[in-house]
């Protein structure tokens, strides 16, 4: 109840600025000439203004439809703004910079739950077949689970060429990822099922190697490409438990008008998993299984993933705090380029 009086005192507080901005953004036309100097800078004032409500709305009060409302609100704004600007080059760099780190931070809670249904599966595998006899000999014959310590698991690294073993387990983790995407439509349940599969396999491969006291050289081999390689399934994992979530709850939209809108963040993030799939793929086709000493091999992987994670936390909570969202079809190129716009208005 509570929280919902506090919604209602912020709408009230707020809906004057927000109709102002919605008839700024409805006149502003191409490059802003439908605006007189002095109603660009109350634009841009306006548009920083609501993109900090948004970031708000999101955190204090987790309200579908305020979401939505504010959201599109600011995206309109946006392009306002920056519509008429030429795109290429720069803006990959916005989708890599803003929007890409955007959409995956404001999915960490599906993110959690799609880590949970990975890792936990793994973890109580890996226990139980290194403390469990009768689940080892039930896992694989003896002969089996000897080759596959010895050399098989090994030997897979470096069974191919390295660029055409880079290109394969790239687009094979690809694969894998777009089923996790697209399987949360169906009520997040294929999702969560092959997350639980990926971890009971992982699990599978490091019981074995612990109940042989070997779990420095399972390690030595998983962690270069694993750590990065994971983290993207965890996250394209999060993407389609987000889009099954949309029509499990939608909330106050309706469940089409719910999917949509998260279909428009959760394919940015399915569209920039490619990039950290890639470089994965590089690290387990040119060094897992290439000789490298494992030291160097695994300090290259911590790398790769401090890297990632570092991106998307920092400058994911950076452009959600500059009103964000991640979607498709937006574009927000910083601070700087609003000044920009004021000066275009001036200058006329």
């Amino acid at each position: 109840m509570r929280r919902a009086v506090d919604i209602d005192r912020f709408i009230v507080r707020n809906g004057p600025a927000w109709d102002r901005l919605e008839q700024l953004t409805a006149r502003a036309g191409h490059r802003l000439q439908g605006l007189a100097p002095a109603e660009v800078d109350e634009l841009v004032a306006l548009y920083q203004r609501v993109s900090s409500h948004l970031s708000h709305a999101r955190t204090a009060y987790r309200d579908p439809a305020l979401t939505a409302r504010l959201t599109r609100l600011v995206a309109r704004a946006n392009g306002a703004v920056y519509g008429a600007r030429g795109r290429g080059m720069s803006a990959v760099g916005d989708f890599f910079a803003w929007r890409f780190p955007a959409a995956v931070w404001q999915s960490r809670r599906f993110v959690l739950a799609s880590a949970v249904l990975l890792f936990v599966p793994a973890v109580a595998l890996g226990v139980w077949l290194a403390t469990s006899d009768a689940a080892l000999d039930a896992s694989a014959p003896e002969a089996v689970r000897q080759a596959y310590l010895e050399d098989d698991f090994e030997s897979y690294y470096s069974s191919e060429p390295a660029s055409a073993f880079a290109s394969k387990v790239t687009v094979n983790n690809i694969q894998v990822a777009l089923m996790a995407f697209a399987g949360g439509i169906l009520l997040c349940l294929p999702t969560a099922a092959l997350l639980v599969v990926n971890g009971a396999t992982l699990g599978m491969a490091g019981g074995l190697f612990a109940e042989a006291g070997e779990l420095g050289k399972f390690f030595g081999l998983i962690l270069p490409h694993g750590l990065l390689e994971l983290t993207a399934v965890v996250v394209a994992g999060a993407a389609g438990l987000r889009l099954g979530w949309a029509v499990v709850a939608p909330g106050d939209r309706s469940r089409g008008e719910a999917l949509g809108e998260e279909a428009r963040q959760a394919v940015v993030i399915a569209l920039g998993l490619m990039v950290a799939f890639a470089v994965a793929g590089t690290i387990e086709g040119f060094i897992t299984g290439r000789g490298v000493p494992t030291a160097l091999r695994v300090s290259i992987g911590v790398a790769a993933e401090l890297a990632f994670v570092s991106w998307v936390v920092v400058q994911g909570r950076a452009a959600t705090e500059r009103g964000v969202t991640g979607a498709v079809g937006e574009l927000d190129r910083g601070w700087d380029e609003l000044a920009e716009a004021r000066e275009r208005a001036w200058s006329r």
